[in-house]
């Protein structure tokens, strides 16, 4: 039976052509028909357009974690591994470097792998009357900030409708244990195990210093709301796609009931990615 993969990749890439160069050479091999995202359709060699969840079995992204990201959303929570194949420098999401995807793919077609799943977001603007509008996805965080406004925001964040606190910040960061390590952390946050589900609260530049970021239960519904905003205030999921709240709008953050579904292979944990990607406790070997 032919195992299908989906294709997606970032053109700004230089190691991308000798990726896919590959996939067209192995793949078939392996028993796998190939997909591909329709920026990638430029070869003759690559026909079958990727445009549905359901046309894959498996998912190949190239590039870096912005792609990897892109393509989770792609899935919209269909039950589909994801094996993320880095480009460029970071990659802290994904499965493998450019260097390694030789073996990293002769792994995968063996089954030599395990598959984690990492929580993901869900968001929705609501209006003053309980009209639900915009919703977004995010396997990373969900971010209210103000824009390219020079005042700060004032926000009143609710856990199950209880007041969890009222303050006046740059914005707020609401993130997965995966995005523990993105603009939660540069904002302040902490480093959560990315398995552990959990909803990270993360204020960006608070005024005050009585106010610290907040770990959460997942199955809490969050809602922040906006007083004396300016006209438009931003909504980014993942740092790609946002929407705005209007007047009178709040937003509610949930878990979704759909993961993503990563790949990974021996010797890349959680933690040896830190170490190597962040610098995580990285003084006594620097030392040596």
């Amino acid at each position: 039976m032919t195992t299908r993969l989906g294709v997606i990749g970032h053109e700004g890439y230089d190691g991308l052509s000798d990726i896919l160069a590959f996939l067209a050479r192995e793949a078939p091999a392996h028993g796998y028909s190939l997909a591909y995202e329709a920026a990638l359709l430029d070869d003759p060699a690559r026909s079958v357009r990727l445009s549905r969840p359901d046309q894959v079995d498996a998912l190949i992204t190239l590039g870096g974690d912005g792609t990897l990201l892109r393509g989770a959303r792609f899935l919209a929570g269909a039950d589909v591994p994801v094996v993320g194949v880095n480009l460029g420098k970071l990659g802290f999401l994904t499965s493998c470097g450019h260097e390694e995807f030789a073996i990293a793919f002769a792994a995968f077609a063996r089954g030599e792998f395990q598959v984690q799943s990492r929580m993901v977001l869900e968001a929705e603007s609501v209006s003053a009357a309980g009209t639900v509008g915009v919703r977004l996805r995010a396997m990373n965080d969900v971010v209210v900030h103000k824009g390219g406004f020079a005042r700060v925001l004032r926000m009143r964040i609710f856990a199950d409708e209880e007041l969890v606190g009222a303050f006046a910040a740059d914005g707020v960061v609401i993130a997965t244990p995966t995005g523990s390590t993105a603009y939660s952390l540069s904002a302040g946050g902490p480093i959560v195990a990315p398995t552990f589900d959990s909803l990270i609260i993360t204020p960006v530049a608070p005024h005050t210093l009585a106010l610290r970021p907040t770990i959460l239960p997942p199955d809490r519904v969050v809602r922040i709301e906006v007083d004396d905003a300016p006209d438009e205030v931003l909504v980014t999921a993942d740092g790609q796609i946002g929407t705005s709240l209007g007047a009178g709008q709040s937003l509610t953050v949930r878990r979704s009931e759909f993961p993503v579904r990563l790949v990974r292979f021996a010797g890349n944990s959680f933690f040896s990615r830190l170490r190597r990607k962040l610098g995580w406790g990285g003084l006594a070997e620097r030392d040596r």
